[in-house]
């Protein structure tokens, strides 16, 4: 088959990597794509939160398959146009990724299919953004309503910072979602959904803050890893029937069946598992990690969801080994980064065992690859266990490099120590 992924980032080169050793599929194309993207395969530079272009670009291409990898195109209605042409789409409809564009929507979904999740309260000014504070209490956690790039979210012990970040959402035409904070460790589990049945792919857990120790303002995220040796058995199963299969069948009993990869971010809390958000596509920098280990034929799975004809009874191949990614940032990210930058250490870093790294914020310029964006690369590694995956990825780091590059030390290292606690309630 030959497939088209919109998208520029990360998450869409660890997609066409994945789909590249799949032997069904014979040619990828990417669109926009990144300097990266662009030594892998064809890429087309147009602008893919255009329905217009996107629907262009597939029917010139003849495309079997098109995967819609960010949220922007998804909220832009870039899915309904292309399957309003006949294509096969993977990626929920404009309507259906309200799941992620509006999270007071998500809360209205969660409370319908009784999914369990953090109580909260929408503000729209800041009177009403006072009082739900004051309802829940610190720490507070103040969430912007729409989409954020991963940056829009504020957790604080600080009443005044999470007012100021109220208001400016506010300001700035939005509202809020005000919720209680949960405790326990965070988990990022995908689940395909071809609108009725899921398959739900490898845990893993990323890291948002942007300095070791999570401490510094969120990022989109800045590294993750999989699997996760310190969840309960049977954590995988639970989800699917408590939180991804309940909204997958309320969306589909709107009228609006959610087609695409579901992202259940979760918090292991006290009180059981509860859903801290919803994402309406594969999670940054989690898929780099996750699709690294993956051995089914992505194409293939990802073809089945778009047609409708997803088997629940589909038993995905893994690599036994633990899958590592440190992602490198530019210098001020996550406020203004810094572009232009040339990198240096790229084919040394690839060069290395069980290592290769997938490009997100990168560009070509007079033959050097440069930094583009914020989140520039992420160095993937396989290794026997965390501690071996973590060591490599680091190999990897340690080669590359450019002014002002960023990165955290301690991706992964809580959990190759075992020190991740499961909260217990009373305790």
């Amino acid at each position: 088959m030959k497939v088209l992924v919109l998208g520029p980032g990360g998450r869409e080169h660890a997609i066409i990597r994945a789909l590249q050793a799949d032997a069904t599929v014979t040619e990828v194309h990417s669109a926009p794509g990144n300097a990266g993207i662009a030594q892998d395969v064809t890429v087309h530079a147009i602008d893919a939160n255009d329905p217009a272009a996107a629907r262009a670009l597939a029917q010139e291409l003849s495309a079997d398959l098109v995967v819609v990898g960010p949220e922007a195109p998804l909220v832009a209605g870039v899915s309904d146009a292309l399957r309003e042409a006949g294509f096969a789409v993977f990626g929920p409809s404009k309507t259906a990724a309200a799941l992620e564009g509006s999270k007071a929507f998500a809360k209205e979904v969660m409370a319908q299919a009784q999914v369990p999740t953090a109580m909260a309260k929408v503000a729209t000014n800041a009177q009403e953004a006072a009082d739900a504070l004051d309802t829940f209490g610190a720490p507070y956690v103040v969430k912007d309503d729409g989409l954020a790039a991963g940056k829009g979210v504020v957790v604080t012990e600080d009443r005044q910072v999470a007012l100021d970040h109220a208001e400016s959402c506010f300001t700035a035409g939005g509202t809020v979602v005000i919720e209680e904070y949960l405790d326990g460790p965070e988990v990022s589990l995908f689940v395909l959904s071809d609108g009725t049945n899921v398959v739900p792919l490898s845990p893993a857990q990323d890291f948002k803050r942007i300095f070791d120790n999570d401490e510094g303002p969120n990022t989109g995220g800045m590294g993750s890893y999989t699997p996760l040796p310190w969840l309960p058995e049977g954590f995988v199963e639970d989800v699917v029937e408590r939180v991804a299969r309940p909204t997958i069948t309320e969306m589909a009993r709107r009228g609006t069946p959610f087609v695409g990869v579901l992202y259940c971010g979760l918090a292991v809390t006290s009180r059981g598992t509860r859903v801290i958000e919803f994402n309406a596509r594969f999670g940054d920098p989690e898929t780099q990690a996750v699709l690294a280990r993956l051995r089914t034929g992505l194409g293939q799975l990802l073809l089945a969801a778009a047609r409708g004809e997803l088997s629940e009874d589909t038993a995905l191949d893994w690599d036994p080994r633990t899958a590592v990614d440190v992602v490198m940032a530019a210098e001020n990210y996550p406020d203004t980064p810094r572009k232009g930058d040339a990198i240096s250490g790229l084919d040394a870093a690839n060069a290395l065992n069980g290592i290769h790294v997938a490009h997100a914020g990168t560009a070509e310029k007079n033959g050097d690859i440069v930094t583009a964006g914020g989140r520039v690369l992420a160095v993937v590694a396989l290794g026997d266990d965390l501690a071996d995956a973590r060591s490599r990825a680091y190999d990897g780091v340690e080669l590359i490099s450019w002014t002002g590059a960023q990165y955290r030390s301690d991706i992964a290292l809580v959990a190759a120590e075992n020190r991740i606690k499961i909260p217990v309630q009373g305790a």
